[in-house]
């Protein structure tokens, strides 16, 4: 099974994912736990272009090209091959989060986004994507407050372009409802956490 949680900012997918992976693994799940962009050596590489705050000229069709590009590599070295092995692979982020970010909140237009990575993916899509649903501004508050999380990039967006991602998020959760589960992630951290666990068991 392929499972992908997205969400804006600061919404606390980290966090949830480290305890939904300890919990399942000791049910004897096998889990392959990742992240996007990144997850392998070379996708890394491009994850460290991209979100670098000294590249702050960066067109945004190189932005979803270069994150296509990452994708890709994932797919190949990492994603597919566990899958083939019929492990469960839980990635924080993946295609959905370039539909929000440059096809909506970038403006290049949701289609041309994913006909770019309907190309990078040959149309590998989750089979569960969960949507951490948050106010950026509660978000972006938690960033400031979190001396340990890197701040990229994106982090230096103004607001309005994190309320814009956040609509895009609401809007693809419609246009794909067999697989979109979206939850309050504006809750104690305990309480979303135990959420995500129960809605991936009740989909194993």
């Amino acid at each position: 099974m392929f499972i992908t949680l997205e969400g804006p900012e600061g919404s606390g997918k980290t966090t949830a994912i480290k305890y939904a992976v300890k919990k399942l693994e000791e049910m004897g799940y096998e889990i392959v736990q990742t992240r996007e962009p990144g997850g392998t050596p070379i996708s890394e590489q491009i994850r460290d272009i991209i979100l670098s705050k000294n590249n702050t000229e960066m067109d945004g069709r190189t932005e979803a090209l270069l994150y296509a590009a990452s994708r890709r590599q994932h797919l190949v070295e990492k994603i597919w091959p566990a899958i083939k092995e019929g492990k469960i692979v839980i990635c924080d982020r993946y295609l959905d989060s370039s539909l929000a970010y440059q096809g909506y909140a970038r403006g290049l237009g949701e289609e041309n986004v994913l006909n770019i990575n309907k190309f990078a993916t040959e149309d590998t899509m989750p089979d569960l994507t969960i949507l951490f649903d948050i106010d950026p501004e509660i978000g972006m508050e938690r960033i400031k407050e979190n001396s340990t999380r890197e701040v990229n990039r994106l982090d230096l967006e103004q607001i309005e372009f994190h309320k814009t991602v956040r609509n895009a998020f609401l809007s693809i959760s419609k246009e794909y409802p067999e697989r979109y589960v979206v939850i309050d992630a504006s809750r104690p951290q305990e309480e979303v956490e135990k959420e995500v666990l129960d809605i991936i068991l009740k989909r194993l």
